[in-house]
């Protein structure tokens, strides 16, 4: 009898020099990116606010987080808007992607941890994977939605 392996439908999240794969479930839509004129070079991780489904929603730089080069806005510069685990605490957030995420079927047939990749204890990445030929960082929901809350909560 032939096994089948359970597959996940996940984004691919272009960023700077690294990708970010997450369940197609945590994602509510990919939107167009137009930065506000209150956008400075400085604000750290959250970069700016969109304004979706009626509502403003901060929009974080994955890279800020990690403290790697923040990339220049382009015109193929998407914010991906995630659906919060915990909405009672966190409000949606979009994540800036540089183009447009892909959509890829991840299996355990295809996907190994890469073991150079140490992050740290309180980073928002739980590890980077190997798929293939990519390589894409795992966020830490769990860790990254209530830092949101909080940022959100004192602006």
């Amino acid at each position: 009898m032939a096994m089948t392996s359970e597959e996940l439908y996940s984004l691919l999240i272009p960023l700077g020099d690294e990708r970010l794969i997450v369940p197609r479930s945590c994602v509510a839509e990919v939107v167009r990116y137009t930065p506000t004129a209150a956008v400075a070079e400085d604000d750290g991780w959250i970069r700016d606010t969109v304004t979706w489904r009626d509502r403003e929603v901060p929009v974080l730089s994955f890279e800020a987080l990690l403290d790697y080069p923040i990339p220049a806005v382009g015109g193929r510069t998407r914010v991906v808007v995630f659906n919060p685990l915990n909405s009672a605490d966190c409000p949606a957030y979009g994540v800036l992607a540089q183009g447009f995420p892909q959509m890829v079927r991840v299996n355990s047939e295809v996907v190994q941890p890469d073991l150079s990749y140490q992050a740290a204890d309180d980073s928002p990445v739980i590890c980077r994977i190997t798929m293939l030929s990519e390589t894409a960082l795992i966020p830490d929901l769990e860790i990254l939605e209530p830092r949101i809350a909080e940022a959100v909560a004192v602006s």
